[in-house]
């Protein structure tokens, strides 16, 4: 049998293990935002929207980040003032993409997931989607991609 204080010490000591391996594999706030981004994926389109009843495209980019604990404004423009910019190439999960869209410079926002695609609220009429970013449509509209600083 082993001794109590033995037994307790061996406790402790493989509950820090664990706390302190796990800590150092936790993902980023963008990570997290990423991911929270993609359970989202079917909510409806909402102007002015920021609640998974509906989302336009910074409210879907503002909820995504509040879940993972930071706060952003919900305005595309001030949106993308945040951060630094990112080349297309070394986009992670979690980096915000802009496009130019029906002759607003930086009129839309998507948050990026991962393997070549993002995670946006398109327009009205329509749920939140993910596309990818090397499609024909978005590929030409592509104009700006910064990372948060969280």
């Amino acid at each position: 049998m082993i001794p109590a204080m033995a037994l307790l010490r061996t406790v402790a000591f493989a509950f820090a293990l664990a706390t302190l391996s796990g800590a150092a594999f936790a993902a980023s706030p963008q990570e997290r935002a990423a991911a929270e981004a993609v359970k989202l994926v079917g909510a409806p389109y909402r102007y002015g929207g920021m609640t998974p009843k509906g989302f336009d495209c910074s409210g879907l980019v503002l909820y995504s980040y509040r879940q993972a604990g930071v706060a952003l404004p919900h305005s595309t423009d001030q949106q993308r003032h945040l951060g630094k910019p990112v080349q297309r190439s070394e986009l992670r999960p979690g980096d915000l993409v802009f496009f130019n869209q029906q002759g607003k410079k930086h009129g839309h926002v998507a948050i990026y997931v991962g393997n070549g695609e993002m995670v946006h609220a398109p327009s009205s009429g329509k749920h939140v989607r993910r596309d990818r970013l090397d499609s024909p449509y978005w590929k030409k509209r592509l104009s700006e991609a910064r990372r948060l600083s969280a």
